[in-house]
């Protein structure tokens, strides 16, 4: 079996505008280098430190609609979101390589993970 990209997380810190300007290079070299069809995030990490924050939400969300991905603000250091971004990502490389399974029926393989309407008041916004 070849082994291929399944998914890229493109992560910016929301203090930081040069982070975010980044991002449009990485997706430039996503584009150019990965393989066709890769699954890619876009996360907007250290949003437990909303005072500090230089990047706003809809600037980034705007960025992930242009390029039809989806887009989460997350901590790491409260753990907020995480769990929902990875999942995300998860969900999507299986739902997209059930279809190129042999002998599945085109049927998505069954998974365990977590929705991400979890009732969780601690989460920063959903993209």
């Amino acid at each position: 079996m070849d082994w291929m990209e399944l998914g890229i997380i493109l992560v910016y810190d929301i203090t930081d505008e040069k982070s975010f300007e980044n991002i449009q290079n990485w997706m430039k070299s996503i584009k150019e280098n990965a393989s066709a069809g890769v699954e890619r995030l876009l996360l907007g990490n250290k949003c437990d430190m909303e005072a500090k924050r230089k990047v706003q939400k809809e600037q980034a969300d705007k960025l992930a609609r242009e390029h039809g991905i989806r887009f989460f603000e997350t901590s790491a250091k409260s753990s907020m979101n995480v769990d929902e971004a990875f999942s995300s990502l998860a969900r999507d490389i299986l739902l997209k390589s059930g279809g190129r399974r042999s002998g599945n029926g085109n049927k998505p393989p069954s998974t365990d993970l977590k929705t991400c309407d979890k009732k969780n008041t601690n989460k920063c916004s959903l993209g």
